[in-house]
Parts: C-alpha cells; sequence; structure tokens
C-alpha cells in the first residue's frame, strides 16, 4: 500500500508539472475565469486547451498588486497595527493583531498583561466567527446546496435565502455576532485600533459584557448546527466530498504548548502528507530557517516551501482543513468532540480533499463560539491593567492563525522608531500552490476532454473558494512580470513613463 500510494503520488507529481508547464502555448485555446468569483480579492484562471479539449495548463493568477511590504517602511512602528490593517476589510483584525503582536516585542512587553491577552483574544475569536460565517454562508454554501452546476442565477446568497431561508438568517447573525466581538474590543467592526503595542486600549464594560453574552448560548448552538449540517453534506456525497481536489501535501499551523489548538499563539508544528510530525515546538521568531518564498512570473503572489524539501516537494496547506488534524485536541468540549468525529470519518490518516475545509472551518467556528462564551466569565475582561513593557527590541516576529491559516509579520526597526524591514507571509500566500494543485486535479478530472460549460468551469472556482482565499491580503512580490507606471497630467496627456519587460 505504501509504494502504491508513492506511485500515485509520483504520477500526480508529473500530471501537475504537464499542467503548469505546456509546451508551445501559443498553438493552444485560452479559456479565462476573470475574476474569479465570490473570494476576496482579485484573481483570474486561465485554462489552456488543444484541439481535443484536453487540459494542457491551468493557472492561479492573482493579478492585483499591494506592495504593503514596501511603503510600510520609514513610517513609525506604532503606525503599523492601523495601517497594515488596511491589506483587507475581510480579515482586517488578524493582520491588526498579528502586527501589534511583533511590536509587542518592539516595546519589550513579551507577556501582555491578563486583561490585554483576554481582550485580544475575544477581538481575535470574533474575527474566527464571523470570517468563517461569511465564507460558508454567503460565498460557499450556494455551491453546496444547490450544485456546482446548478442555475448560475440562483447560485448565490439569495438563492440561498429563499430555498432555505433559515440557514442563510443563522448565517447573517453569528456574523453580526462576531462582528460586535470585534467593535466592542477594537471599536469599529471593520479597522479598529483596539490593539497597540504592549496591550489595548480599552476593556470591556460590564454593560458591553452582557451585551454579548445574552447571545452567546444561542450562537453557539447554531454553530453546532453548522457543523452537523457541513457533515452532513460530506456523508449524503461521500465520493464527491472526498475526492474533489484531492492531492496529499504537508500541512502546519500553530499549536499550543500542550498541543492544542491554539488560534491566537502558539509554536509552528508540521505534519507531511501522511500525517507524522514533520518538525514541532518551533519559535516563531525562527520562521524563516524553516520556510523560503520564491517568485514566479506569472502571479504577485509568493510561493512558500520548506527550505529542507525544496520548491517541488516542500510547500503545503494551511488553514482549517489543517489546524484541526495538526492539532492534538480542542481546548471546547463541544468543538473538541466534532474534531474526533472528523478524525474518525477520515479513518484515522489525514483528509486531503478540498471540501474537508468547510466541515473543518465550521468545527472551527464553533471553537470560536464556544471560547467568546468562556472568555465573557471571564472577570479580566473587566480589568483596568492594560499596558506592558520592557527592554526595547528592535525586531519582532508576530503570528496568529488567521481564519484563512498562519499569517506572519515580520519587521525590523531603527533607533528613531521607523520600520525599515516588513515581510509579511499571508495565510493565501502559504496556500498558493496548494489551490494551484487543487485546481490542475480538478481540471484533469471534469474539464478533461470535454467541452467547457459554465457549470464545469465553476468546479475550478470551488476548488479555489474551498481555501477561503483573500487574494489582496497575499499580493506583495513584484518579482519579474511586466509592469508598467504613467504619470499623466490633469488633461490625460502623458507626461512620463517607467517600464520594466
Amino acid at each position: 500500500a505504501l509504494r502504491l500510494n508513492e506511485d500515485q503520488s509520483s504520477c500526480e507529481r508529473k500530471m501537475s508539472y504537464h499542467l503548469e508547464t505546456a509546451e508551445h502555448p501559443e498553438r493552444l485555446r485560452r479559456v479565462a475565469i476573470d475574476p474569479v468569483s465570490r473570494v476576496e480579492g482579485h484573481g483570474k484562471v486561465t485554462l489552456l486547451f488543444d484541439d481535443a479539449n484536453k487540459v494542457q495548463q491551468v493557472r492561479l493568477h492573482i493579478v492585483e498588486f499591494r506592495g504593503f511590504e514596501k511603503f510600510i517602511q520609514g513610517r513609525p512602528y506604532w503606525e503599523v497595527p492601523v495601517m497594515v490593517q488596511r491589506l483587507c476589510g475581510i480579515c482586517p483584525v488578524s493582520h491588526h493583531l498579528a502586527a501589534s503582536k511583533a511590536m509587542d516585542l518592539i516595546v519589550g512587553a513579551h507577556r501582555l498583561t491578563p486583561t490585554a491577552e483576554k481582550v485580544r483574544r475575544l477581538m481575535h475569536y470574533g474575527q474566527i466567527l464571523q470570517s468563517h460565517a461569511l465564507h460558508f454562508f454567503h460565498l460557499c454554501s450556494p455551491d453546496l446546496l444547490f450544485g456546482f452546476d446548478s442555475e448560475v442565477g440562483k447560485r448565490n446568497i439569495v438563492g440561498v435565502a429563499e430555498k432555505h431561508p433559515e440557514t442563510a438568517r443563522r448565517g447573517v447573525l453569528i456574523r453580526k455576532f462576531g462582528q460586535e466581538a470585534i467593535r466592542i474590543t477594537a471599536g469599529k467592526r471593520i479597522h479598529g485600533t483596539g490593539a497597540i503595542p504592549g496591550g489595548v486600549n480599552k476593556s470591556l464594560t460590564l454593560e458591553e459584557r452582557d451585551y454579548l453574552l445574552k447571545d452567546a448560548y444561542q450562537i453557539v448552538g447554531w454553530c453546532r448546527d453548522a457543523v452537523h449540517l457541513a457533515r452532513e453534506l460530506h456523508e449524503t456525497d461521500p465520493a464527491l466530498y472526498n475526492s474533489f481536489g484531492i492531492f496529499r501535501s504537508h500541512t502546519m499551523s500553530l499549536v499550543g504548548h500542550d498541543g492544542a489548538m491554539d488560534l491566537y499563539d502558539g509554536r509552528l508544528r508540521a505534519r507531511d502528507d501522511q500525517g507524522g510530525i514533520y518538525f514541532d515546538n518551533v519559535a516563531q521568531a525562527d520562521y524563516a530557517k524553516l520556510i523560503q518564498e520564491e517568485v514566479k512570473p506569472w502571479s504577485y503572489m509568493k510561493f512558500p516551501y520548506f527550505r529542507a524539501l525544496g520548491n517541488e516537494q516542500g510547500w503545503y496547506k494551511v488553514g482549517p482543513l489543517a489546524r484541526v488534524q495538526n492539532c492534538d485536541s480542542i481546548p471546547t468540549p463541544l468543538a473538541d468532540a466534532e474534531r474526533r468525529e472528523f478524525i474518525d470519518y477520515a479513518g484515522g490518516t489525514p483528509m486531503h480533499a478540498a471540501l474537508g475545509y468547510h466541515w473543518t472551518r465550521m468545527i472551527e467556528m464553533l471553537h470560536a463560539a464556544e471560547t467568546i462564551k468562556d472568555l465573557l466569565h471571564d472577570p479580566d475582561l473587566l480589568g483596568g491593567d492594560l499596558l506592558a513593557g520592557g527592554p526595547r527590541g528592535s525586531e519582532g516576529v508576530g503570528m496568529i492563525e488567521a481564519p484563512r491559516g498562519t499569517l506572519i509579520h515580520h519587521y525590523a526597526v531603527d533607533e528613531n522608531d521607523l520600520v525599515t524591514m516588513c515581510n509579511l507571509i499571508v495565510s493565501t500566500t502559504h496556500n498558493n500552490q496548494a489551490m494551484n494543485e487543487a485546481i490542475r486535479h480538478v481540471a484533469r478530472r471534469y474539464l478533461y476532454g470535454r467541452e467547457v460549460t459554465e457549470g464545469l468551469l465553476n468546479h475550478i472556482e470551488v476548488a479555489i473558494r474551498a481555501y477561503d482565499p483573500c487574494l489582496s491580503c497575499a499580493t506583495h512580490a513584484l518579482g519579474k512580470m511586466p509592469l508598467t507606471v504613467e504619470l499623466r497630467d490633469p488633461d490625460g496627456t502623458l507626461v512620463h513613463s517607467l517600464s520594466r519587460d
């Protein structure tokens, strides 16, 4: 069986290479999905077909450029947690907190006060809750409930509200509850200012705590029902859910000191494609010893991989599917029971099917709801000791498990308090190669030799959506892509132009 798996993996790698590097692409027919829909940010997929409709190349292109790693340089370090969250309107809290954690080290706050840490955790788990609800109910449930090739006019959240009104209603209210947790801790639902280097700028009032607590138990119940819905979808059509977009790879996430899931803090752990530990207990500051980033000429998004394995064998997955299987337990009882059910369903070996992300995402949403409920009973949330500090540092790495996966913020600050270096490895960046692999496998299975239809092309998008990509967050690398910058006067006359071939 092991030899069979090795032969299959070798065959899959060869096919993936074939689909990535088509010969004589100018002779092939090009089909584009532009833009990819129901994801955050702008991306497109190009497929090259020969005369027999056989797929010769499939690529996910990230076509927008953000450049935060560069223009953050020269700014005072205390501005960074507020600035970098402008990367995204869906997961700004993740960037806000990852940057704050890095800047904690700059101000010498290696350990936060209990109030500051728990307020931040409440903010973060509110972010996990609202983001997972948005993705599952609003963006992906139309595909899952109606079918990948269902009528395009009804394959949206309006269609879900018409056919499954209670499901849509719960999705809206779960997300609203998460956003309220963010508003109370960060000051605003989007782009708040609650976390600052060394701590937070406010705690909760008794009224704010009670406002959230009155709905917390209902939210936990609805999240548990959402897990059961995701599981039922798998059990109703196991042939699809257990094989769609499937390929084997390493996985990586943060885990707590005891191996339990911790979405706010922890140390790095990775497993191989069979579930064995590849590395464990790695400090966040040492990430660069393990991970290398590669630039390819057809995308603004970088391709990370494990240094020791090289760029062809060393890529990996992050996010809910990785985290639920990478941890030893989940520290809330209902979510941990659901985790064990998922592990049993997978037969004790890692699940690699792309649609498994939806089931595990709902398990994490339940964990977030339970964590919020528990935190709201903690008196430290109402405390007044908000800031910590210590000897000044010059470099900081902040990591957090964002909704989409491991998020890394790395900064260097000079003696004038100005940022001199910024490196961001965003969750979607970690998953870049995995998403490309997923769409190649889907193209090979569903489009190879067939007449292309909208429904078949949507299969490609379904594979991408499973990873819940945040494409705008992840676009930082210029690489060698052609770039033209034009300066025009108010009348539109070209004043100057610079080009890179």
